[in-house]
């Protein structure tokens, strides 16, 4: 039997709950094909709700659709020795998994390109949709939930301008409001940095550790280390679909094993606990 969003969001938070929280992601033996490719090979990874993690790996290394996996836009190879959960379910309504799990991708980021003002993209979170549509019905709460949202991540006056009207920063932060009106367990940011200049770079950096530090679990999935916040402890290195490593980040961000995973010779420097490499 399924769980409704509110009794896993209870599991997961309650520290008075004997039932032992489940994990955000637990893949095991995970194999996915697109068309007649195999893209992850036998990919076993756990996740833990609330943990800070990134998943670090060049260019066409399966990244994408990792992703896509957890979202349910792709779906593993049935196979016996496999199994995938996510919040300790098979099987997920992916409206209610919405509610649980922010997503900030890029993909999403290109759909946002209509005349729609920023309140309305960050309400549509409600109805997993984007923008506001005649059918949807938008209560007092809801919208005052959308403008604590904006106030909590500094963008109120972004609310009533449009979308084609800010810049990729703005689009960003919009994009992570509307993730978070329903005070998601974790938010999965596909390559946050991509397309920001160095300004709007610094301040996502910011916003990303002031969430992480409210106790959202932040999972980002990138290829550049600077995306890796110092509140990320743990790193796994995907390389050719295939867990490369998967540990503490500063046992795996060397010089040798980055080099390794990008097959080019680098260096690799750390400051204010970023670390960046050349």
């Amino acid at each position: 039997m399924r769980s409704n969003p509110l009794e896993v969001r209870d599991r997961v938070t309650s520290p008075q709950s004997r039932v032992p929280s489940p994990p955000l992601l637990d893949f095991r033996n995970i194999t996915v094909m697109r068309g007649d490719k195999t893209v992850l090979h036998d990919i076993t990874l756990r996740i833990q709700a609330g943990e800070h993690a990134a998943i670090l790996g060049p260019n066409g290394c399966g990244k994408s659709t990792l992703i896509k996996t957890i979202t349910r836009e792709c779906y593993p190879l049935a196979r016996a020795e496999s199994s995938l959960t996510i919040l300790g379910q098979q099987s997920w309504n992916v409206f209610e998994l919405r509610t649980l799990l922010g997503i900030v991708s890029n993909d999403l980021m290109s759909t946002c390109t209509r005349d729609i003002t920023g309140i309305e993209v960050v309400l549509s979170g409600f109805f997993s949709s984007i923008g506001i549509q005649p059918y949807h019905h938008v209560t007092a709460p809801l919208l005052k939930k959308a403008r604590e949202v904006l106030d909590l991540l500094e963008v109120p006056h972004l609310a009533d301008r449009f979308m084609t009207e800010m810049s990729s920063g703005e689009g960003r932060r919009i994009l992570i409001a509307r993730a978070m009106v329903h005070n998601p367990l974790a938010l999965l940011l596909d390559e946050p940095s991509n397309s920001l200049d160095v300004s709007a770079t610094l301040e996502l950096r910011s916003l990303l550790r002031k969430l992480a530090q409210a106790g959202t679990g932040i999972l980002v999935v990138t290829h550049h280390l600077p995306d890796i916040i110092p509140e990320i402890g743990r790193v796994i290195l995907l390389k050719n679909g295939r867990v490369f490593a998967d540990g503490e980040k500063m046992d795996l961000l060397t010089t040798e094993r980055i080099g390794e995973l990008f097959g080019v010779p680098v260096e690799i420097g750390r400051r204010d606990g970023y670390y960046h490499l050349w």
